[in-house]
């Protein structure tokens, strides 16, 4: 997993995501008591977002093959082995909130959010994969690929601070590269061009926004803070800060902003050509 460790002994002493998801999940119940159970279940009921986190995801992937406490008990085995899942996972629910015009709350993503959800799981599966229990870590890519439509090898490694919108139809393949601070939209891949072995999936660098139903395939690389327009097919590297469209796709100008991630801008305004590919 990619990780920045700096500061993460801060979140240990005060937990102001967690204080937050636990008031607005006080708020609700207030305001829907019917959803009172599900709500004190996965989130009041625990005195951690760690513990909230691991039950929510355990919840959504147990079935009659492997029951929910048996996946409590593997992920929390992940997280002993690497605690940083756990602030992962808030900057991921916090760029979410940020990103996502639909996100109105912290607790929102944990709680009904499948992308976040499926992107969590992943996080769990690689410290799996990591640790050796290669078989599990397959059952739930499995599992959560059944519920969620996003399909992410375990092997994959993804930074922090990623935002995943809708969460449907995306594929992440075994040596795909996702660093920090990137925007995922729908029907994403990150796949390879055939049957070639070794390393064979994208690089995507930081910032890097990556627009709905774009496929960018084969060993190549996003440039930092670069932006991939909707339904482009990115076969070449792409430089940082450039805006890539179309199929294949082309350079047609730069990124528009510094953080395109954040700042989600999709318009690609029409610039003449350079004549290189992305």
């Amino acid at each position: 997993m990619i990780r920045d460790t700096a500061n993460t002994k801060v979140v240990e002493k005060i937990d102001a995501v967690w204080d937050r998801v636990r008031k607005e999940a006080e708020a609700i119940t207030k305001a829907e008591p019917a959803l009172g159970g599900f709500v004190f279940s996965a989130i009041l009921a625990h005195d951690s977002f760690e513990s909230a986190l691991i039950q929510r995801l355990a919840q959504r992937l147990g079935n009659a093959d492997l029951s929910s406490d048996a996946v409590v008990k593997a992920f929390q085995d992940a997280l002993d082995a690497e605690p940083d899942i756990g602030h992962a996972a808030r900057a991921d629910m916090i760029a979410t909130f940020d990103r996502d015009p639909a996100c109105h709350r912290y607790i929102d993503p944990l709680l009904f959010f499948k992308g976040y959800q499926a992107l969590q799981t992943h996080r769990m599966a690689h410290r799996l994969w990591e640790m050796g229990r290669k078989d599990f870590a397959y059952y739930l890519q499995s599992r959560s690929s059944m519920i969620s439509s996003m399909d992410i090898h375990p092997a994959a490694r993804i930074g922090r601070s990623i935002m995943v919108d809708h969460g449907h139809d995306i594929v992440i393949g075994e040596t795909a590269v996702v660093e920090d601070d990137v925007s995922i939209m729908q029907g994403v891949t990150l796949g390879g061009t055939g049957k070639e072995t070794g390393d064979r999936h994208p690089k995507i660098r930081h910032g890097v926004l990556i627009g709905a139903g774009a496929k960018i395939l084969g060993n190549i690389e996003v440039g930092t803070c670069s932006r991939v327009a909707a339904c482009s097919v990115v076969l070449h590297d792409v430089p940082p800060n450039r805006t890539v469209a179309g199929v294949p796709a082309k350079i047609v100008g730069y990124a528009g902003c510094e953080e395109p991630a954040r700042a989600m801008d999709h318009n690609v305004e029409t610039v003449a050509p350079t004549g290189e590919e992305g």
